[in-house]
């Protein structure tokens, strides 16, 4: 889908929607599309669910209500709604020139002091969670499920056309399935099923009859440069399965020197606090605990106490590393994973989106080479000026 430029958007906005399952949210692509569209800095997209069976202010849904964190098929539905929602965002910022837009998708989080400009909401939708007062007093654009708000309103400047609740319509209400504790019997508790990981398999997993609800300690790492959507689907879903703490391993800087445009990695300083700053708003009450990481191992090469490591499958050969490590080491042998939705090959998004993702990935590297190119092609203009 194409807009026109708008004349008049806004930095930052705060999108806010619900979702009757973890299903991949088709109805909510345009939405996204025509938020992103009209934020220039930061849009934050929040999700709410019953699936998701989060405690809001002493109150939560009913646990019968709610899906699984760690059961297989849950695992790759939520990874693939976060995807889907994280890939039609950040594309549209991409088309714009906004490569360094920041963009997050929450689950039924919402931060009460969250400073932005502008709510979006989606047109017939009530959210059943109680909005703090200060979301409730932002001014708040309404936008059809299925379709977008007309191209005039964009091409006329934007937000300020839709500020007013659009005329009553029919609430667009997707039909709900039934929903229900998923559990598992399989004994290669994870999501690698191809012949070829079998024998990480038999290292990394434990043979048991039904996975735990949620693991008390989970462990996860990556460079984090620059952070975009497809680390932040990462450390979404090492939040997702973990109840107590996540230990994330932040690559070294000593250990990037050789990455194409190595000069514009961030400091290891900013990567962990952009990672820490994410995960605190992403999901509260649990301890996120961050490290520098030196080898391929981290804390997952002595700390007895994790249960389960997630990775994406670019380097699932580090997992199995880990795995004949901790098993050298006797320590216990940890449940498996696997991101299996972010790589440019995969086949879990809409054709589109994964032509997309082929040409325009999700990458640190691409990033940099942005702003290599944006800098240099600055440093032209300042030279072309200071001869005239």
């Amino acid at each position: 889908m194409s807009f026109p430029t708008p004349v008049d958007t806004v930095s930052t906005s705060l999108l806010l929607a619900t979702v009757p399952s973890v299903q991949t949210p088709h109805f909510l692509s345009a939405v996204i599309q025509t938020a992103t569209s009209l934020t220039k800095d930061k849009l934050v997209i929040v999700l709410f669910s019953r699936c998701f069976n989060l405690v809001r202010d002493g109150s939560t849904y009913p646990e019968s209500l709610a899906i699984s964190h760690t059961a297989t098929s849950s695992w790759k539905d939520v990874q693939r709604l976060l995807t889907f929602v994280y890939v039609q965002a950040t594309k549209i910022a991409q088309e714009k020139g906004r490569v360094l837009m920041d963009i997050d998708n929450d689950l039924d989080e919402l931060v009460k002091d969250l400073n932005v400009e502008v709510v979006f909401r989606v047109s017939g939708d009530s959210i059943a969670t109680p909005l703090p007062a200060s979301i409730g007093a932002k001014r708040t654009a309404y936008l059809h499920a299925g379709g977008n708000i007309p191209d005039l309103a964009i091409a006329e400047g934007s937000y300020s056309s839709v500020l007013t609740p659009l005329a009553p319509q029919t609430p667009f209400t997707p039909q709900t399935p039934s929903l229900s504790r998923s559990t598992t019997s399989s004994n290669i508790r994870h999501d690698v099923t191809d012949a070829s990981f079998a024998s990480i398999s038999s290292l990394l997993t434990q043979t048991q009859t039904q996975k735990p609800k949620m693991y008390p300690v989970v462990a996860l790492g990556g460079t984090f440069d620059h952070l975009h959507a497809g680390h932040k689907i990462l450390l979404s879903m090492g939040a997702w399965i973990a109840s107590e703490k996540l230990i994330v391993g932040v690559t070294s800087s000593s250990i990037l020197s050789k990455k194409p445009n190595a000069e514009l990695v961030e400091p290891l300083e900013v990567r962990m606090e952009n990672v820490r700053k994410f995960l605190g708003r992403f999901k509260k009450g649990i301890e996120y605990y961050l490290t520098e990481l030196t080898d391929v191992y981290g804390p997952t090469g002595y700390d007895p106490n994790v249960q389960a490591l997630v990775v994406s499958r670019e380097t699932i050969s580090g997992a199995k590393e880990i795995a004949a490590h901790r098993a050298s080491h006797n320590l216990p042998p940890l449940d498996l994973y696997v991101i299996d939705v972010i790589s440019s090959t995969n086949h879990n998004l809409d054709h589109e989106d994964v032509g997309w993702l082929k040409d325009m990935k999700l990458s640190s590297t691409f990033i940099r080479s942005w702003i290599a190119e944006r800098d240099a092609k600055a440093k032209e203009v300042q030279g072309v000026d200071s001869k005239n």
